[in-house]
């Protein structure tokens, strides 16, 4: 037991998710007897990111020195988000056409089947951001409402100037008490982990046809492209840092990222990531991965554009060039809306199966599949929140390299 609590966290977890692997295979269905340890791990995680993001997210905003400085990081921030988003849209789409998954099912969805036309609003839902409640937005997990609402008071104490020091002092002790909650809560990672993976193996669905199956490469070729070659050169070109050394020290949030599908429930972890292992300061992790943990799904906006073509060929639409456009416009914007929790994607996959004018004979398919593939969706975007946060403390000249090169820590 003594060597066991002198591990560090992520090799505590490496190993519970090798332990979690083979009760799977051993118990089979009966490893549903672990669910409810992985459930409650969960809901600990669900209930710090409420306050986290409130509190983190507008603590980092007061660190900076004025609204200029905000300008300025909050400016970078939005622009590598959008543009991430957008390439991982394009990628997706492209590894699709590729592939062709459903080709030789072509039309097999669509036969008999009356379809009525129904639109996604992207307008309305970029009105829906905006709370008239923001209670209600907490107590509902609105996160982009939460964040929107919190963005608005961060701007706000940094007008304020000095008449809100005792409102910062508040709010920054608000931040350092969650995130020593969220250390406590994570000392119990590695077993709730355990539980979900061996939950998740022993109930797998084993028997899949080999267009789902084709489009499961796809879908997996495209995350790995994001995140061997997309990120390394955006870490490399842009953040002038070791991309080994990066995905080294961001290994524990990747793990993390991996056993519990969730960028939410991750953001705890990635924050103290950023922090130890990267070097960033508050003031910059404080606002990109709240942020990016809600708008930053590339993994999500790569899923888009290979549902989109999936579905074409299985209901026998035709894939024209409008059509393709149309695909990544709504992987990049469908991304932006999906919530950073388990199974947030198959609602994003609905709403994009609505918007193409298709019926929803697809989504239980999809549904099936989606714990599978969501281990890399949900891999890749907070991979790609961390990327954003050591470009920008880069960029800015404030990251402490000592921790970064392994030098402290």
């Amino acid at each position: 037991m003594k060597w066991w609590f002198r591990q560090q966290l992520h090799i505590q977890i490496f190993i519970c998710i090798i332990i979690g692997v083979g009760l799977g295979f051993i118990l089979g269905p009966k490893a549903t007897l672990l669910k409810p340890i992985g459930d409650m791990f969960i809901r600990l995680l669900k209930m710090l990111i409420v306050p986290l993001t409130f509190f983190t997210l507008i603590s980092g905003m007061t660190k900076m020195e004025s609204l200029r400085s905000l300008r300025s990081v909050g400016g970078m921030t939005i622009f590598y988000y959008a543009a991430s988003s957008l390439v991982s849209a394009v990628i997706g789409v492209v590894i699709a056409l590729i592939f062709m998954p459903g080709k030789n099912a072509q039309g097999l969805l669509s036969s008999g089947v009356e379809i009525e036309p129904s639109h996604y609003n992207f307008v309305e839902s970029i009105v829906e951001w905006i709370p008239i409640n923001p209670i209600e937005a907490m107590v509902t997990t609105n996160m982009l409402q939460i964040i929107f609402f919190s963005i608005i008071v961060g701007i706000g104490i940094l007008a304020l100037e000095k008449r809100a020091k005792n409102l910062v002092t508040l709010i920054n002790e608000g931040a350092d008490l969650m995130i020593k909650i969220t250390e406590f809560v994570m000392k119990a990672s590695p077993y709730g982990i355990l539980a979900l993976i061996a939950n998740m193996v022993g109930t797998l669905v084993t028997k899949i046809l080999s267009e789902v199956g084709l489009f499961i490469l796809a879908d997996t070729t495209a995350i790995i492209i994001i995140l061997a070659i997309v990120y390394p050169i955006v870490i490399k070109k842009w953040g002038k840092l070791s991309v080994m050394r990066f995905y080294r020290n961001i290994s524990p949030a990747m793990l993390v990222a991996a056993s519990t599908t969730s960028s939410s429930a991750t953001l705890p972890e990635a924050m103290r990531v950023a922090h130890s292992n990267l070097g960033a300061s508050e003031k910059i992790y404080g606002f990109t991965l709240p942020l990016g943990a809600t708008v930053n799904m590339n993994g999500m906006a790569a899923a888009i554009g290979i549902i989109a073509v999936f579905a074409a060929n299985l209901y026998n639409m035709p894939i024209t060039s409008s059509n393709i456009l149309q695909f990544i416009f709504l992987g990049l914007v469908l991304s932006i809306g999906t919530a950073g929790i388990k199974g947030a994607g198959i609602v994003m996959a609905t709403i994009l199966l609505q918007t193409m004018n298709l019926p929803l004979t697809l989504v239980p398919v999809l549904a099936a599949i989606w714990p599978l593939i969501d281990i890399a969706h949900t891999t890749c975007n907070v991979t790609g929140d961390l990327v954003g946060t050591a470009v920008i403390s880069s960029r800015l000249n404030d990251m402490d390299r000592d921790v970064f090169s392994g030098v402290k820590g």
